[in-house]
């Protein structure tokens, strides 16, 4: 999901009433392409938590948040994910390094870029629980993510069987 996106996704939700909905239960802050305007944003959402209130961060994929931040224990119980975040395609190196995977090892662009995309998500995704006692609930919650076929790419790195067959069977795609 772009920032472009993001807010038109804010801006649709303000005008059908949703986000006011929202703020009566929980603080909203959003990732900006603003460095300090996010810096300042993912520390009053911390803060908010910290305190009991809670609260919901939106923020894009591959941007500044989903990036090497952890949101272990009571910073983050759930994520929702819109769309699968693919690449941007446009870029020499990433065309270099699809040629090269092409001649190399005869890997089909479609394929590495669904891949990556894949492999990113559940990365971002994960942000979430961080250790064998954390929990927390995802959701991939769009059309894309059926069409795309998200199911068999999430897993659990659980080694308790009893969770991992729950977690498992659980997985549902909804349209």
């Amino acid at each position: 999901m772009s920032y472009e996106y993001l807010e038109s996704m804010v801006t649709t939700w303000m005008d059908q009433g949703i986000m006011q909905k929202i703020r009566k239960k929980k603080l909203v802050f959003v990732e900006t392409q603003d460095i300090a305007e996010t810096e300042i944003a993912l520390q009053n959402y911390q803060r908010a938590c910290e305190n009991g209130r809670g609260a919901i961060l939106l923020s894009v994929a591959r941007g500044k948040v989903s990036e090497g931040i952890d949101f272990d224990h009571h910073l983050g119980r759930a994520v929702l994910m819109f769309g699968i975040p693919y690449v941007y395609t446009q870029s020499r190196v990433l065309k270099a390094r699809l040629e090269y995977l092409a001649e190399a090892f005869q890997i089909k662009e479609g394929a590495f870029l669904t891949f990556d995309a894949m492999r990113h998500a559940a990365q971002c995704v994960g942000r979430a629980i961080r250790g064998k006692s954390d929990y927390g609930i995802m959701c991939f919650a769009d059309a894309v993510s059926s069409v795309c076929n998200v199911k068999p790419c999430v897993s659990t790195k659980s080694n308790d069987p009893l969770c991992t067959k729950s977690l498992r069977s659980n997985q549902q795609v909804y349209n």
